[in-house]
């Protein structure tokens, strides 16, 4: 019994310490993913910076990088959303 305490322990250490964090920061990924709507603005992670114009479906999103430069985006590319756009009333 005293042989299985020490291996139960560091998996128990290792789950709090990596696992949970990364599962937590994933679920947060994803709800911000899913509340990206028009007017919003967004950096992927290639580092474009710029305003979502239009979501297209499920898994894109159109961003304006520039004047009248419009560019397709999957949105798990996202890396975060600067500015929130407020709800219209």
């Amino acid at each position: 019994m005293e042989q299985l305490i020490f291996p139960l322990l560091i998996v128990a250490i290792m789950y709090f310490i990596l696992i949970r964090p990364q599962q937590k920061a994933a679920k947060e990924h994803r709800a911000m993913i899913e509340a990206v709507r028009r007017g919003d603005q967004v950096v992927t992670q290639g580092g474009l910076i710029g305003k979502v114009v239009k979501v297209k479906d499920d898994n894109e999103i159109e961003v304006e990088i520039a004047k009248d430069t419009n560019v397709r985006v999957v949105k798990s590319t996202l890396a975060k959303v600067v500015n929130k756009t407020e709800p219209a009333k």
